[in-house]
């Protein structure tokens, strides 16, 4: 069993949707997991150490930039170490701007150049999640398990 953290923005509530359907599925796979909001819960950045992985929800704002209450949180990111610990992002967006869940790959990138080692792919939303999005929410949450499986098994070696 894993201990994750998954901390997440939501104006709207697409975000938190997402962000639930990713816990209940580890949960229900035997993982650990405390969620937490950036709208509501104070989230100090050197709470990553005591955690086997972190999962990062963000909508978009605007035309592709970090919603505010996500900025200390991606700036202070540079504060501590997180070489090797396995994160993931996902986040609603909106086709209708030119830039697609451009928070998204903010935060991926900045994980990435601060050498947190990332799932292989960011997952994006486009508004609210249907059944499909849903889904495709499990097989993220499936492809964390799985990483944080291969690295324990790595450990062992």
């Amino acid at each position: 069993m894993s201990n994750i953290l998954l901390v997440y923005a939501s104006t709207t509530g697409n975000t938190e949707v997402m962000a639930e359907a990713i816990a209940d599925y580890l949960i229900v796979h035997g993982q650990e997991v405390v969620i937490k909001s950036f709208d509501f819960d104070r989230i100090d950045v050197e709470m990553i150490a005591d955690y086997d992985a972190v999962l990062v929800g963000t909508h978009t704002w605007d035309d592709g930039d970090l919603p505010y209450e996500v900025e200390d949180f991606y700036e202070d990111l540079g504060d501590v170490d997180i070489k090797g610990i396995p994160f993931g992002v996902f986040g609603s967006a909106d086709s209708f701007y030119d830039t697609y869940g451009g928070a998204v790959d903010l935060m991926s990138d900045r994980i990435k150049n601060l050498g947190g080692h990332l799932l292989p792919r960011q997952l994006k939303v486009d508004r609210e999640p249907d059944r499909q999005d849903i889904e495709q929410c499990q097989k993220f949450a499936e492809m964390m398990i799985h990483q944080l499986n291969r690295g324990i098994k790595q450990q062992e070696v």
